[in-house]
């Protein structure tokens, strides 16, 4: 199973990185995979640590892949890193063992401590239809124009129903993104 998650890393000069990130529980341990190139990647290898944060603020999601990426961080409790400052839970991590790989190498990690911050609410459509076409905007380079069309027409129900106020402004983000993609306007990969 792959659970949709805010990684925060820290790189060795103290720059913050924020990206999503799906991850796997493996045999009680974390593993991260993320794609070469990868800030995440490179902070992760460079200091052996890492935070991944649970949150229902799918803006963060969208916010990332759309450049929006200065979000409220705050220092991790037992490991030189950073959490979100307002994530429902969050797990610290350090890495056990690397799996070396040219494309996605996997970072196994332990996690040395783990809070709840706040209570999940509950399942809302229009959150999943937010990651979802968050997923989309990532992979924008990858998938046929006629795919993400149809993804987005059915993604677009769950958000004209079910929507709040965060909800629609992440998917405007995610929606322009794909409209500039479309137009050749390029994003710096995350």
């Amino acid at each position: 199973m792959i659970w949709e998650t805010v990684v925060t890393t820290r790189a060795p000069d103290g720059r913050v990185h924020i990206a999503p990130m799906g991850i796997r529980v493996e045999e009680g341990r974390v593993v991260l995979a993320p794609f070469r190139p990868s800030a995440t990647l490179d902070n992760v290898l460079a200091t052996g640590v890492a935070t991944v944060n649970m949150t229902d603020d799918v803006r963060i999601f969208a916010g990332c892949l759309t450049g929006r990426r200065d979000w409220p961080t705050m220092s991790c409790e037992h490991i030189a890193c950073v959490r979100l400052a307002d994530p429902l839970t969050h797990r610290e991590l350090k890495v056990a063992r690397v799996e070396d790989d040219a494309a996605r190498p996997r970072l196994l990690c332990d996690v040395v401590f783990e809070r709840t911050h706040r209570a999940f609410a509950g399942f809302n459509r229009a959150q999943a239809a937010v990651l979802e076409a968050a997923i989309l905007v990532s992979r924008l380079d990858m998938l046929p124009a006629a795919k993400i069309d149809a993804e987005l027409a059915y993604l677009t129900i769950a958000i004209e129903k079910t929507a709040g106020p965060m909800e629609r402004e992440a998917w405007g983000w995610l929606t322009t993104r794909i409209a500039q993609f479309r137009s050749g306007v390029r994003q710096e990969k995350t």
